[in-house]
């Protein structure tokens, strides 16, 4: 019983301790600014941080403006995130926390993506939204819902999911706020089809049951980036 009671103590411990580094780290001071100066490297996730006698203002701020349009003529999806993290904002460094304006031109779309270290939750402010995202195998379980003005949705880390403006006259505008300073994003078509170098056709045409030439033309395509 003893021996029992102590390998579920392990297993309970070792379960919090992978808790504890599956997200961004948690601040154990005020603030570390990104010293961004450093020529020490970082081998370590974060940044070096500066000399708190040094920091300022400027160091919290951006001069983003976020009330402003962006373009979303300049890809093929029609869309455009301009993403505000650690590496526009230094003062974010070890907090957790970004920011995405997303515009969708009328029938524009954030195409499915995933964001390996972060749950994202979005609002939208102007238009109409049809977002979702599926679930992780076994299961691949499909969720989504028309969102509105005003409306909110989330998206767990790291499952693929997208956002589709249905109406083909209108644009409309989306905020994100997700949780890790640094969230990344990886875009499914981009990834499998565009990477450099090329993954093998002979793969992707087992993985997706399809003619090499179908892959060999997917390959070819362009395409495009969104982020910003």
């Amino acid at each position: 019983m003893a021996s029992s009671s102590y390998v579920l103590l392990f297993a309970l411990l070792a379960l919090a301790s992978w808790q504890a580094i599956a997200s961004d780290p948690s601040p154990l001071q005020d603030f570390c600014v990104a010293d961004n100066s450093s020529h020490v490297p970082v081998l370590v996730n974060g940044f070096a941080c500066k000399d708190p006698k040094d920091v300022k203002a400027e160091d919290f701020f951006l001069a983003a403006k976020l009330d402003m349009p962006r373009d979303t003529k300049a890809n093929k999806v029609g869309s455009n995130v301009t993403l505000i993290n650690v590496m526009r904002i230094p003062g974010l460094n070890t907090l957790g926390i970004s920011l995405a304006r997303i515009d969708y031109a009328p029938l524009g779309e954030n195409p499915p993506h995933t964001h390996p270290r972060a749950t994202e939750i979005l609002t939208v402010l102007e238009g109409t939204l049809y977002v979702g995202f599926v679930t992780s195998n076994p299961d691949n379980k499909f969720l989504s819902k028309v969102l509105n003005k005003g409306d909110v949705f989330v998206f767990p880390e790291g499952l693929v999911h997208f956002q589709f403006n249905p109406n083909p006259y209108k644009p409309a505008v989306a905020i994100a706020a997700l949780s890790s300073q640094n969230p990344g994003a990886i875009t499914i078509a981009n990834a499998v089809f565009g990477s450099k170098p090329a993954i093998s056709d002979d793969v992707l045409a087992k993985a997706f049951q399809v003619e090499k030439k179908t892959v060999d033309w997917l390959q070819a395509q362009f395409w495009a980036d969104n982020q910003n």
